[in-house]
């Protein structure tokens, strides 16, 4: 939302007087009463010119923050959509620009087609900064003009619920110079119109793609992107060739039962990215890893070529009832040897479980490097108490040597004995017997979770994205 509230007073009628009714604010230099004036809402803009003659000129010279949802209230009919989308050409013709934030999320945009490349005609003349464009409410095919590609001044932009403009019929130099943050919402974007925006924004920070129409294939080749989220889409693959900046490769599939049977494979292949702090969640059951030139298999030799020693956080989901998913697990983890936080979502199987993976396996299997020297922190989600969880989690229990605490979020479907579940654990030899055990109960009833915290901001979080913290009812 932009960065301006309808509800805030525009007068001082709530503060003290001052002594002798001094006009303090009218005395402040003119940039700040510029920037006072772009944080409000237009229409309240405007009316600061009633205020004193020294603020007259300055609605028109300060940069303007325009946003439907302040005169456009939810549930409006057509008739009065077509008046609000009048207000808006005249709010847009009457103010020479910059600016600072256009929000249009609530008009009837089927019913506009016409003024949809007229507001974009303004906007890229008149020069927009941030810009959220909502077609509301669908069909989803309306095809956003192609002069959406000459609003050069463009920081951050945001499209839900449309066709993308035609990349073939635009002009190679069209670009988005500016531009630091892409969100990409319901929107049928085919893989030359991603490559082309990408390839147009060379200073571009954050790409987020949300619930796309179409399954997603990323080709990343970006000297400035710094996190990938790709959110609730069927995500085809995903290449990372030469990324320098990047910090974090979020993706989920997000919509999909835990117990659908449609296997949903995508190439995940890492290739420079020397700052990778944060990737997840990988299937070892449905992704075909790819570090360097090498797949990652179960039986794959690996060399320092195969490692990935700058991520600091890992979360993988995994259906342990499922052997041959469950037997890639260590090798996926031996390719990060630096992990020091891990998340695991154990995922219902809609197959019969194909056998189990106990004890001896983890045992037997060779080293774990970040397990034994680097791990601090699992969480372990959606623990339902089968053999082979609770064989992997004694085997992090025993060996983790600097683990420091263990979370376990425990899936109940019905009454169980958690402690009973848990007792293989409870009595194992810690590797560190300082560390914390805390168990608690899923909230959520049918096995599902939101898989990490999507962000829609200008920064990229230090912090843990898929510790949403969604676990409150302790059971131990």
């Amino acid at each position: 939302m932009p960065p301006v509230s309808p509800a805030a007073p525009l007068s001082l009628a709530g503060a003290a007087w001052l002594p002798g009714g001094a006009d303090r604010i009218s005395a402040l230099p003119d940039r700040l009463l510029r920037d006072i004036i772009s944080l409000l809402p237009a229409a309240d803009g405007a009316r600061t010119a009633a205020l004193a003659s020294r603020w007259r000129p300055f609605w028109r010279s300060a940069p303007l923050v325009v946003a439907d949802t302040h005169f456009l209230p939810l549930g409006v009919g057509e008739e009065d959509s077509s008046r609000f989308a009048d207000l808006v050409t005249r709010v847009l013709a009457a103010h020479p620009g910059p600016f600072r934030c256009v929000h249009l999320t609530r008009t009837t945009m089927d019913a506009h087609r016409g003024e949809i490349a007229r507001w974009l005609d303004v906007l890229a003349a008149k020069g927009v900064q941030e810009l959220a464009f909502i077609n509301r409410p669908w069909p989803l095919d309306i095809r956003l003009p192609a002069t959406l590609f000459r609003c050069a001044p463009l920081t951050r932009l945001f499209l839900s619920a449309w066709r993308l403009p035609d990349t073939a019929a635009v002009p190679r130099s069209a670009a988005f110079p500016n531009l630091r943050e892409l969100g990409l919402s319901l929107v049928a974007v085919e893989d030359r119109d991603l490559a082309f925006l990408l390839d147009s924004s060379p200073v571009l920070e954050i790409l987020t793609v949300i619930l796309s129409q179409v399954p997603v294939r990323l080709r990343l080749v970006s000297h400035s992107v710094r996190c990938v989220q790709l959110c609730y889409s069927i995500v085809a693959e995903v290449l990372v060739v030469d990324a320098p900046r990047l910090e974090s490769l979020l993706q989920s599939w997000g919509l999909a039962s835990a117990a659908s049977p449609i296997r949903r494979c995508c190439s995940v292949k890492i290739g420079h990215a020397p700052k990778l702090r944060v990737i997840g969640y990988l299937q070892p059951g449905e992704h075909d890893l790819e570090i360097g030139n090498t797949a990652i298999k179960a039986g794959t030799k690996l060399t320092t070529s195969t490692l990935v020693p700058s991520v600091k956080i890992l979360a993988l989901e995994l259906k342990f009832q499922v052997c041959s998913d469950l037997k890639k697990v260590p090798n996926f983890l031996r390719c990060f040897p630096n992990v020091e936080t891990l998340h695991f979502q154990s995922e219902k199987a809609c197959e019969e479980p194909t056998g189990k993976v106990g004890l001896k396996f983890w045992l037997e299997g060779g080293p774990i490097t970040c397990i034994r020297q680097q791990l601090k922190k699992l969480i372990f989600r959606e623990f339902r108490g089968s053999t082979n969880e609770v064989a992997f989690l004694k085997f992090v229990a025993e060996k983790a040597r600097v683990l420091e605490k263990m979370v376990v979020v425990v899936y109940l479907s019905s009454e169980v004995d958690v402690s009973a579940m848990l007792k293989p654990l409870t009595c194992a030899k810690w590797a560190n017997e300082t560390c914390k055990l805390q168990v608690y109960k899923s909230i959520y009833s049918d096995g599902s979770r939101p898989v990490y915290g999507v962000r829609l901001a200008s920064e990229v979080s230090p912090a843990d994205p898929f510790d949403l913290k969604d676990y409150y009812e302790s059971l131990l």
